[in-house]
């Protein structure tokens, strides 16, 4: 038995990609990251019908459930942390079985790029950078080989039209600390402003991953997924009436062409590359399923040292240890 660490398994490709990996992987153990009393209920669902785990791997009882869950808001730092703790007291106790996958697949778009954190951060940099950055600086010391971490991002990090189709502007790089407060963009209280910020996250978490990369043991790889455009998921909840219209009803007929994606094929793609079936050596890109290199501008060491030892600070990590 092995337990591998999900976010934003509820709605999108989340949901099927998690269903995909219990289903593929009967020696999993699931544990949920969600917001609020909607995680109980989720791994319910989840469980039901899957096959009791076996115990020959590491002891745990047959007919021990498959799926658990930590209830954390993205949105806020401290209960990202509470949540991370949480999770390596289990794993210290031997209450759940070694760590060898973690899914960061949770993230947000907003209207503008004004909008706080629990932490007074932008909140799209917190949910779709801090938290991660949390989660696996708290736990980084507790995978085992061999492992692989998950990292969902998005080609609209591209910025040109064949990526975005000029529908999201192209990300904005600038120091982290700038970036991880509100207004950090022009037109920062309209929408083009929380594309942006959206954008310049997802080449954010290239950097992360990086560097992470280059900081992890051997044996524990973390690589990046990109599902393409996928009309119809919750990604824009906090847009404008009409963006949301247009996800929701117009944008999946062209899941008909190649333009798109589905939330189904997404999920299988995601839980492909969470499982290792997509072979992908540690700090590669995997555009929905094949290993592609990200843009020109994502592959910057200096950014990816900066945002590490920036994200330290804003997360508030003491000077050499985990926490």
């Amino acid at each position: 038995m092995h337990t591998i660490i999900m976010t934003g398994a509820s709605r999108g490709i989340g949901r099927p990609a998690a269903e995909r990996i219990l289903r593929d992987d009967p020696a999993a153990h699931l544990v949920l990251i969600t917001r609020g009393p909607s995680g109980e209920r989720l791994a319910g669902e989840l469980a039901a019908g899957l096959p009791a785990s076996g115990d020959a791997d590491g002891g745990h009882s047959a007919d021990a459930a498959r799926v658990s869950h930590v209830s954390a808001d993205l949105g806020s730092l401290a209960e990202v942390r509470s949540a991370a703790t949480t999770i390596a007291g289990r794993l210290d106790r031997g209450e759940l079985p070694p760590l060898r996958g973690f899914v960061g697949n949770a993230g947000i778009q907003y209207t503008n790029a004004r909008t706080e954190s629990a932490d007074g951060y932008e909140a799209t940099f917190t949910v779709n950078v801090l938290a991660n950055h949390v989660l696996l600086r708290t736990l980084m010391d507790r995978f085992t080989a061999r492992s692989r971490i998950v990292i969902t991002t998005s080609d609209t990090h591209f910025g040109d039209f064949a990526h975005t189709g000029g529908l999201v502007p192209a990300p904005v790089w600038q120091a982290p600390e700038v970036l991880a407060r509100t207004g950090a963009f022009p037109a920062s209280d309209r929408i083009s402003g929380g594309r942006r910020a959206y954008s310049t996250s997802k080449l954010a978490a290239i950097y992360l991953a990086h560097e992470y990369a280059r900081r992890l043991p051997a044996g524990v790889d973390v690589v990046t997924f990109n599902p393409g455009l996928v009309p119809g998921t919750g990604l824009t909840r906090d847009a404008d009436r009409l963006s949301r219209f247009a996800m929701r009803w117009l944008f999946p007929v062209l899941n008909l062409t190649p333009l798109t994606n589905s939330p189904s094929v997404a999920g299988r793609q995601l839980a492909d590359v969470a499982l290792g079936k997509v072979k992908a050596p540690t700090g590669s890109y995997v555009s929905r399923d094949r290993v592609v290199p990200s843009s020109d501008e994502s592959y910057d060491p200096e950014r990816e040292r900066e945002l590490w030892e920036a994200a330290d600070r804003l997360a508030g990590v003491p000077v050499g240890r985990a926490w």
